[in-house]
């Protein structure tokens, strides 16, 4: 197999469009955070000028298009970060029950996009003229981009679930960590991302062990066909 046709125009068109589909649902994702953080009386985000979707606002360049484009490259699920919105606990109005909110914004935002990319697909799959008004091929990669938005989001949804800090589901402890406790868990979650980093690649790499893909499959993966399977 050749260079050439291991890399397809076709492929790499579907790489660019996924990428770009990723950074799009990771500042919804992230503003998801701030909007919620406002809501819940921390200002912080939107004083910062991060309430905003122009991903220029909120762009990482290693999370949300370098970790993308490695993934798609070798071909399994996609997810990514973008920059974290700023918000401070000290600011919200019950920390022990907001903090909790606030994490859990950024991946009910996904799963919100993903029962929409789903309905945008039940409605495009309905449209047979489109096809021919169209073209087949345009129409065919509308049909794409919009099962792959689905997928994305369902990724980034339960990845973001995962207890593990800097992920959202870890903040779900938060309310059971008073005092030091609390402060020695703000500061761990600063350098937690290279061992997040080592448990992606190093374990399947060189281990063979791949949890956090077994887990993708049995969580996003599974409710991502029941709902395809719905709107077909």
């Amino acid at each position: 197999m050749t260079f050439a046709s291991t890399f397809s125009f076709e492929r790499v068109l579907s790489i660019a469009v996924s990428v770009v589909l990723v950074m799009l649902s990771a500042t919804v994702h992230e503003v998801a955070h701030g909007w919620a953080a406002l809501k819940c009386g921390d200002p912080t985000a939107k004083e910062a000028g991060r309430l905003t979707l122009n991903p220029a606002a909120h762009i990482d360049g290693f999370g949300s298009l370098a970790l993308p484009l490695l993934m798609a490259l070798m071909g399994g699920p996609m997810f990514a970060f973008a920059k974290p919105v700023p918000y401070n606990p000290r600011r919200l109005k019950n920390p022990e029950r907001d903090e909790v909110i606030v994490a859990l914004a950024g991946p009910a935002s996904n799963l919100a996009q993903a029962l929409l990319g789903a309905a945008l697909l039940a409605g495009a799959l309905s449209l047979d003229a489109a096809a021919s008004a169209v073209g087949a091929s345009v129409y065919i990669w509308v049909l794409r981009i919009l099962s792959n938005y689905v997928y994305v989001n369902l990724t980034l949804c339960f990845f973001n679930l995962i207890p593990f800090p800097p992920l959202d589901g870890s903040k779900v402890v938060m309310p059971f960590l008073h005092g030091e406790a609390r402060e020695r868990y703000y500061r761990v979650q600063a350098y937690a991302m290279p061992a997040l980093i080592a448990v992606l690649y190093v374990l399947p790499s060189f281990l063979g062990i791949d949890p956090v893909g077994a887990y993708l499959d049995l969580t996003a993966g599974n409710l991502y066909d029941l709902l395809i399977m719905a709107v077909m």
